[in-house]
C-alpha cells in the first residue's frame, strides 16, 4: 500500500513580502505543507495578525525564531532574507536540509570578486557559489532539475534576461551595448519602512534610482554571457513606479542581422513556445496582467528608422520575479509537475 506524504516546508524570513508570497502560494500547492515560518523580527506573533489575508490557511501559525535545529525535519527550506543573511545560514543548513532555495542575492553570482564590487563586502563562503543552480528554468531547466541548492534570480534580471536571451543566444544582436530600462512596484523595496517608499513619496511620483551601480547589473551580464561567446555589457536603469507589484522592462539592442518586427516576434515565439509561464504577443504587455501570477509577458518591435530592437517584458516582481519563480524551481527539483500550485492568470480588475 502506497502512503503519500506532503513535503514539509520551512521559510526563513517569512514576515517579508517574498516570505508572505511563499506562504500564499504554498497554501494552494497540493504537495507542499508549511511547517515553520521563521521571522526574528516578528517572533511570537501570529502570521494572520501581520497578514490577515492569510488567516484562512494559517490562522494559528505563529512566526518562530530562526533556530537552525527547528528545521531539521523539513524537506525544503526557502530563504527569504536580505543580502548577506543567507551566507551565514547556508553552511549550517545544507547538510541537514535536502533542498534549499535562496531568494536573496547571496548565491546568484558565480564570480566571488563581484561581491565586494557590487555588494560592498566579500563573500563569506565563496566555495559554495558553484554548488548553486541559477533558478531561471526557462534558461537553465536541467541545472535546476539536478540541483538541491538553488539561487532564485533577482526580479529585474528575470524580466530582462527572458527578454534578451533569445536574441543573444541566436547571435542576432550586438551584446556590448545592451540597455535595460525597467520600472518596479514599491513591494520590490521590501516590507521595512523607508523614507523613499512612503505613500507621500511614491504617490503620483516616478523616479530613477541606482544610477550606473544597481546590483542586478552583473547578474544580467552573467546570465546573458552564458548564452554567447561574445562579451556582454548592460546599462541598466531601474525606476520606482507608484504601484504595489509588477515590473515592466524595456530592453534595447542593435541587431546584427536583417530583422523586422515580425521576425523579432518569431524569435521570441520559437524560443518560448513550450514554456508554460511565458506569453509572447504582439500587444504591449502590462504589469496589471501579471498581478498575482507566475507568467512573463513579452513583445518586440524593430524600429526601421533607428534600426533598434526593442523587447518589452512584464512580470509580477513577487510572483515570477521572486516567490513564484522559487516555487517553480522547487517543483522541478522535487520532481513535481513544474506548474503545480502556480497561478497562470492575473487578478482582474
Amino acid at each position: 500500500m502506497y502512503i503519500y506524504f506532503m513535503k514539509k516546508v520551512g521559510i526563513i524570513g517569512a514576515s517579508g513580502f517574498t516570505g508572505a508570497e511563499i506562504l500564499r502560494l504554498c497554501a494552494s500547492h497540493p504537495d507542499l505543507q508549511v511547517e515553520i515560518a521563521a521571522a526574528d523580527s516578528m517572533s511570537g506573533e501570529k502570521v494572520s495578525n501581520l497578514y490577515p489575508g492569510l488567516s484562512a490557511e494559517y490562522g494559528d501559525l505563529v512566526f518562530a525564531p530562526t533556530n537552525i535545529q527547528t528545521f531539521e525535519d523539513c524537506d525544503l527550506v526557502f530563504l527569504c532574507l536580505p543580502h548577506g543573511a543567507s551566507q551565514e545560514l547556508v553552511p549550517h543548513l545544507k547538510d541537514t536540509i535536502e533542498y534549499l532555495v535562496d531568494l536573496g542575492a547571496d548565491y546568484r553570482l558565480k564570480d566571488q570578486s563581484l561581491y565586494p564590487l557590487w555588494y560592498d563586502a566579500p563573500h563569506s563562503n565563496p566555495h559554495l557559489l558553484s554548488d548553486f543552480a541559477y533558478g531561471l528554468p526557462e534558461l537553465f531547466r536541467e541545472e535546476v532539475k539536478e540541483s538541491n541548492l538553488i539561487a532564485v534570480p533577482g526580479c529585474f534580471p528575470t524580466a530582462a534576461t527572458l527578454a534578451l536571451a533569445p536574441f543573444v543566444e541566436s547571435g542576432s544582436i550586438e551584446t556590448k551595448r545592451l540597455i535595460v530600462d525597467a520600472a518596479t512596484g514599491v513591494s520590490g523595496a521590501g516590507r521595512a519602512p523607508k523614507e523613499n517608499t512612503t505613500f507621500c513619496t511614491v504617490d503620483e511620483n516616478f523616479t530613477a534610482y541606482g544610477l550606473l551601480d544597481h546590483r542586478h547589473t552583473p547578474e544580467m551580464e552573467q546570465v546573458l554571457s552564458q548564452k554567447t561567446t561574445e562579451e556582454v555589457s548592460v546599462l541598466f536603469t531601474p525606476h520606482l513606479a507608484p504601484m504595489t507589484r509588477g515590473i515592466l522592462a524595456t530592453c534595447y539592442a542593435q541587431p546584427t542581422v536583417n530583422m523586422d518586427t515580425d521576425s523579432a516576434l518569431e524569435v521570441l515565439t520559437n524560443y518560448f513556445e513550450k514554456e508554460p509561464f511565458v506569453i509572447v504577443d504582439e500587444r504591449a504587455p502590462s504589469t496589471k496582467a501579471t498581478f498575482g501570477s507566475n507568467v512573463a509577458y513579452l513583445t518586440a518591435r524593430v524600429d526601421p528608422r533607428t534600426g533598434y530592437l526593442i523587447v518589452i517584458s512584464a512580470i509580477d516582481n513577487l510572483g515570477k520575479g521572486a516567490s513564484g519563480g522559487a516555487i517553480q524551481c522547487a517543483n522541478l527539483a522535487l520532481g513535481f509537475e513544474e506548474t503545480k500550485g502556480l497561478p497562470t492568470t492575473g487578478v482582474t480588475p
